[in-house]
């Protein structure tokens, strides 16, 4: 089976580039060229947010002008929005929190999902559901490394993997990766809204580049 439960090829990619820009779209026009920078700077993935007027049609663009690209819709809280993150070309989609119906949703579709789970009850109602790659989120609300390394002990052996998000930086993102049970990292560092915003394409890229020296340590982490 697909969507939700496992996709080995865009689960691979993702902790292959171990780093996922979680961005704010305002501006459609400013979409493409993020995402042109992100792959060309050797990144070319990103979780455009449904925060945004913009973020579905921000999807449809990527989609349709980057079609290799690996294509993420984020804060899908309703399986309306993951339908619709499906249907505008979302590679993968990802939530802040679980929902069985939409993880259900996501299976039925064959989207790969990341449903957000943070305590241990959580995490056993994303495991019911089939899901095993799970959003942290926000990381650093919940305990940071030691949160995290609390949940691994018991979920690891059922091949449960984590997306830290929230207060993972460039500073403590080496870290995160480190633990046996994270595939990737999200953070809003590499491309802020502001950035966005005003075109600083250079400074996203060069931000992107240097998420490289974080991969090596990601991928030594086992279960991957």
């Amino acid at each position: 089976m697909t969507g939700a439960r496992t996709d080995p090829e865009v689960f691979d990619r993702v902790a292959a580039l171990a780093v996922v820009p979680v961005v704010e779209i305002e501006d459609v026009a400013r979409a493409v060229p993020l995402a042109r920078t992100l792959a060309e700077a050797g990144l070319p993935v990103v979780e455009v947010t449904y925060r945004t007027e913009a973020a579905e049609a921000a999807v449809a663009a990527i989609a349709a002008e980057l079609p290799d690209f690996l294509l993420g819709a984020g804060t899908l809280l309703t399986p309306e929005l993951v339908r619709s993150a499906r249907a505008a070309g979302a590679r993968f989609g990802v939530a802040p929190g679980f929902s069985a119906r939409c993880v259900a949703a996501a299976e039925e579709i064959g989207l790969p999902f990341i449903p957000g789970a943070v305590t241990p009850s959580e995490v056993t109602g994303c495991l019911d559901a089939g899901a095993r790659y799970l959003k942290f989120f926000p990381a650093s609300v919940h305990g940071g490394l030691a949160g995290l390394a609390a949940l691994e002990g018991p979920f690891g052996p059922a091949g449960v993997r984590f997306m830290p998000t929230g207060g993972v930086n460039p500073g403590n993102a080496a870290e995160y990766l480190a633990r046996p049970g994270v595939f990737a990292v999200g953070g809003t560092w590499v491309a802020p809204r502001a950035d966005i915003a005003a075109g600083r394409w250079d400074a996203i890229a060069e931000r992107a580049r240097a998420t490289r020296e974080l991969r090596p340590v990601a991928a030594g982490n086992g279960g991957r």
